[in-house]
């Protein structure tokens, strides 16, 4: 199914970042198609949320429950809802340029063939329109320009080679 790699140095501190990704519940001020988002439980490594995403009459919910070791990642585990799975990585690094190298990975499923069919017409879109959303979110927390380099990103929805797996054993 769609997946999509990236990995992006932004001039914004590892804990900026962390912090940015880790306010799950601030997610639908920000984030297009995230219309709420409640904390069920919140402990020292780990947050299990009820996320509702939707677009125009699509609206569905996804339970998760997101691990993390602060500053340096986050990972997302999909418990309930309309997908098959869930694969949701984020790392931060220390950047030789003062900086965060931010290291995105993402691979779903749908349980649905037809909703799964219209996101991967979409899915390049949505994600695109994701890391805008975080960048614009750190630029306005934080200030300063989007990003200190180009992203490299790799969608293997078109480039089938890419492949993982260290991270598929970490999910």
């Amino acid at each position: 199914m769609p997946t999509h790699a990236e990995k992006r140095t932004v001039p914004y501190t590892c804990d900026q970042m962390f912090d940015l990704v880790l306010d799950v519940e601030k997610y639908p001020e920000f984030l297009p198609w995230c219309l709420s988002c409640d904390i069920i439980q919140k402990n020292e490594d780990c947050l299990f949320a009820n996320l509702v995403i939707g677009y125009k009459l699509f609206r569905e919910w996804i339970k998760c429950r997101v691990s993390f070791q602060r500053p340096h990642s986050i990972r997302v585990e999909y418990i309930n809802g309309p997908l098959k799975y869930l694969s949701n990585t984020w790392d931060f690094m220390e950047s030789p340029n003062n900086g965060c190298v931010v290291d995105f990975y993402v691979d779903f499923e749908f349980k649905n063939p037809l909703f799964q069919k219209m996101m991967g017409v979409f899915f390049n879109e949505l994600v695109r329109r994701m890391v805008r959303a975080f960048e614009g979110r750190a630029r306005d927390l934080h200030g300063g320009k989007s990003s200190v380099n180009q992203p490299k990103s790799k969608s293997p929805s078109k480039s089938k080679s890419f492949t993982n797996k260290s991270r598929k054993s970490q999910s």
